[in-house]
């Protein structure tokens, strides 16, 4: 017992073998969960083709919304009175809405702002939700009781429903939207670290941290939360597709961002407000979020295949 313990010399990659499994406890973990990282990439592109062709068009949606700018031909928010609901031609691809504003500017600039909502809200609730997650399942007792009945209160809730309750509670605007969907996505990465830091916690390596003095605030956030990377990225990947639906949602609503700030669930509303709206104000902002939340979602599976280790055998 006593060598393990001490034992500092980290495990090289002939000691390991190129496939073998990160080691919990070696001297540098980080340099550890770098190295299954990047064996876990290459493994993904050699063998998920179809989740690395939905990576590439998140890819091609971040760009877009970095360089929206660029891009985009025009303001999307400056009207053209003589060019009011045109279809899509040569000088307007996706048309113009009901102000006339080219439609397709108005689509690349609602990736912008649909993209950040939908990341920084993500990261906060599950961040937040991870955090409680870990906290819950290594110190369990009065604390987990009451975190656990807690969030099965708002898992009881339908996502959409509660967003838009905290979103009315709160007020309109980019804040609020943004603290609704980080809410609704706390109970599900909390109930999944839980879990990983229940199993993590029996774990020898945790036994032997324990047995040398450190810590429990030590073992939770140097030993425990490391090894529950994987988990948290898939958890934070499949949740954007979610996060975007929503706020697409809110947007249609009217409960979004306020206009004339273009987001691809406002565009979908305004165009709601006639009764047979034109076809090309629906189906490209719905194209769009279509596509967005399959490219999160199956980018989401396939991160799940490699960095899981149950199923890593197979890459």
């Amino acid at each position: 017992m006593t060598d393990q313990v001490t034992t500092t010399e980290p495990y090289s990659s002939q000691d390991m073998g190129d496939d073998a499994d990160f080691v919990p406890g070696a001297r540098w973990p980080v340099t550890g969960i770098l190295t299954r990282w990047a064996r876990g990439l290459r493994g993904f592109a050699r063998h998920r083709p179809v989740s690395a062709f939905w990576l590439g068009i998140v890819v091609l949606l971040i760009l877009m919304a970095v360089f929206a700018p660029v891009i985009a031909p025009d303001d999307p928010n400056k009207p053209d009175f003589t060019n009011i609901k045109s279809p899509p031609n040569g000088s307007a691809w996706f048309g113009t809405d009901q102000l006339g504003r080219d439609y397709l500017s108005r689509a690349i600039f609602g990736a912008r702002v649909s993209l950040l909502i939908a990341g920084v809200s993500v990261a906060l609730g599950t961040v937040i939700g991870g955090v409680f997650g870990i906290l819950g399942g290594y110190l369990g007792g009065v604390f987990d009781l009451v975190t656990q009945r807690l969030l099965e209160v708002l898992m009881a809730v339908p996502g959409l429903l509660l967003a838009i309750i905290l979103v009315l509670s709160i007020g309109a605007g980019a804040p609020a939207v943004i603290i609704a969907i980080a809410i609704t996505r706390i109970p599900t990465t909390s109930r999944v670290l839980r879990a990983e830091a229940l199993s993590i916690k029996e774990t020898q390596f945790v036994d032997s941290a324990r047995s040398i003095g450190a810590s429990p605030w030590r073992i939770m956030f140097v030993h425990v939360a490391p090894q529950t990377v994987a988990p948290f990225i898939v958890i934070f990947t499949a949740s954007l597709g979610t996060a975007i639906l929503t706020e697409a949602s809110l947007g249609f609503l009217g409960l979004g961002i306020a206009p004339p700030t273009a987001t691809w669930g406002g565009m979908l509303g305004e165009a709601a407000v006639t009764l047979i709206p034109d076809w090309w104000m629906v189906v490209f902002p719905g194209i769009f979020i279509t596509v967005a939340v399959l490219a999160f979602n199956l980018l989401g599976d396939g991160l799940r295949d490699v960095l899981d280790p149950r199923t890593r055998s197979v890459i």
